[in-house]
C-alpha cells in the first residue's frame, strides 16, 4: 500500500470551545494539516528509496518534540495575535505579538504553551507546574502492522486547550539523572478535558481516557 496523505476532518471540532488570544479553529485545522502534508511529502520520498518511514525512524521523545515544534510554527504563521518565543527553550512556545523585547522571552506570563502526547486525554508531562493556557495534541502512530508497507499515517486524535494552574499538576518522581517533570493530575485533566478543541470520531473514547492519571 503506498503512503497515503491524512487529512483533518472538520467534523470533529467543538464548535463550542473558547479560545484564547483571538486563535480560530481554522488555526487548528491548517496547522495540523501542515503536519500531514509534510509527513506524507518526506514518507514519499523515503519510502520510494526504500527506507523508514520519518515516524519510525524517530525515538518517541524526538517525534514529540518534532510534532510540537511544526505546531507551534504554523500556528505562529497563521494567529492574528500570537507570535513564536523566540526564545530558545522559552516559555511559552506562542506568546503575544510585540508584548517582548524581539519577541522573546525566558519566561512569560501571556500566550500558549504546546504539547503533543500519545496518551490518549492528554495527560502530558512539562517541565514544571506553571499557571498558563496549556494546550495538547493528541496522537496516534502505526509502529505495529505488519509489512510496514501498510502502517497507517500519523494522526491527531485530540487537541486540548485550556487555563491550567499551578495546583492543577502533580510532581513527577525524578533519577538520578533525570529532570524533574510534572503532569496535570485528575482534576488538572479534567479542567484541561472541559475546553476540548478537536476529538476525532474514530478514537475510541470520545471522552479522553483516564490514561496517565
Amino acid at each position: 500500500m503506498p503512503v497515503t496523505r491524512q487529512h483533518v476532518d472538520e467534523q470533529c471540532f467543538n464548535p463550542d470551545t473558547a479560545l484564547p488570544y483571538e486563535l480560530r479553529l481554522h488555526d487548528f485545522t491548517s496547522a495540523m494539516q501542515d503536519v500531514y502534508d509534510f509527513f506524507y511529502d518526506v514518507n514519499a520520498h523515503l519510502t520510494n528509496k526504500g527506507l523508514d518511514r520519518l515516524e519510525d525512524m524517530l525515538r518517541k521523545a524526538n517525534l514529540s518534540g518534532t510534532l510540537s515544534d511544526m505546531i507551534t510554527a504554523s500556528l505562529a504563521k497563521r494567529s492574528r495575535v500570537l507570535t513564536q518565543n523566540r526564545y530558545h527553550n522559552g516559555h511559552p512556545d506562542l506568546i503575544v505579538k510585540g508584548k517582548f523585547a524581539n519577541d522573546s522571552v525566558k519566561a512569560g506570563d501571556e500566550g500558549v504553551e504546546i504539547k503533543t502526547t500519545v496518551r490518549k486525554g492528554g495527560a502530558v508531562d512539562t517541565h514544571g507546574a506553571r499557571e498558563q493556557w496549556l494546550c495538547v495534541f493528541v496522537y496516534q502512530v502505526d509502529n505495529e502492522t505488519e509489512p510496514v508497507i501498510d502502517r497507517r499515517a500519523l494522526k491527531f486524535t485530540e487537541v486540548y486547550l485550556s487555563r491550567v494552574g499551578v495546583d492543577d499538576f502533580r510532581k513527577n518522581d525524578r533519577g538520578e539523572l533525570g529532570t524533574r517533570t510534572a503532569t496535570p493530575h485528575k482534576e488538572g485533566l479534567q479542567k484541561l478535558r472541559s475546553n476540548w478543541v478537536y476529538l476525532d470520531v474514530e478514537s475510541e473514547d470520545k471522552g479522553g481516557s483516564q490514561e496517565g492519571l
